[in-house]
């Protein structure tokens, strides 16, 4: 991916590590935007990637949408739209991608940077981390609808109406982000969780992470029914034989993705 400007992609042992580099603080401008976009739906399709690891250069994640850049976007009819689309795309480009997406977030992540944190699937972060919606301040909306997956009621009304961002100790104690570490701390606890899960089989996280999706919104009966049948797909797979296989031998499994 050496095509990519703003956003930096690394690949080894089954982990591929994207790191937003929006100087200086990783507004979403319209070409990070895409290249995310365009990253994501790669790696779903990429054999050797089997989980995601997204964080932010410097020292913040990323500081909301490109107001600047938005300005020089948004300039006759279509172009709004276009830009929304656009950006509401890049977000779904992280829940929808077909590895589980891991977000370590280093700093800052506000509005557009909140949004790519609750898009994805497991979330840490470090004592420098924040999560907030200033909006309010520059008279626009956001990002509330993903925050609403992560936040109470309560806690995401103070949150947008008054620009109140939650500090990463907080984010820990409210069982939002599964470890507070310190800065120096944060990638090698997100690359050991990434290991771990790029040492499953590769089609039961993906199917695992697509089922998940789907559950999402269902009732409990609708939603349990598409987990079992969505089991039994698995069970019939080379892995899942394997790893029966694996456990009555007492041995680590050895998985193929098939």
């Amino acid at each position: 991916m050496n095509d990519l400007t703003q956003l930096q992609v690394h690949i080894t042992e089954h982990i591929a590590t994207l790191t937003l580099n929006s100087p200086p603080v990783n507004a979403l401008t319209r070409t990070l935007n895409d290249e995310l976009t365009l990253a994501l739906d790669r790696i779903s399709e990429t054999d050797e990637v089997r989980v995601v690891v997204l964080t932010g250069a410097g020292k913040v994640f990323c500081a909301g949408a490109d107001l600047k850049g938005r300005a020089e976007n948004i300039k006759g009819p279509g172009d709004l739209l276009a830009h929304s689309r656009r950006t509401r795309e890049c977000f779904h480009a992280i829940r929808e991608c077909a590895k589980p997406v891991i977000c370590a977030i280093n700093g800052a992540a506000l509005g557009s940077g909140l949004a790519m944190a609750a898009s994805s699937d497991i979330l840490i972060c470090s004592d420098k981390a924040s999560l907030g919606l200033p909006e309010v301040d520059v008279g626009l909306l956001g990002g509330c609808r993903h925050a609403m997956r992560l936040f109470s009621h309560s806690r995401l009304r103070r949150m947008m109406l008054t620009g109140y961002r939650v500090t990463g100790p907080e984010l820990f104690r409210l069982g939002i982000v599964e470890a507070c570490t310190t800065p120096e701390e944060l990638m090698p606890a997100a690359m050991a969780l990434a290991a771990t899960i790029a040492s499953k089989s590769p089609i039961s996280t993906r199917m695992g992470k697509h089922t998940l999706n789907v559950i999402e919104d269902m009732s409990l009966r609708d939603g349990y029914r598409y987990e079992q049948d969505m089991t039994a797909l698995i069970g019939k797979t080379a892995d899942a034989k394997e790893a029966q296989l694996a456990f009555a031998e007492k041995r680590t499994p050895v998985f193929t993705g098939r």
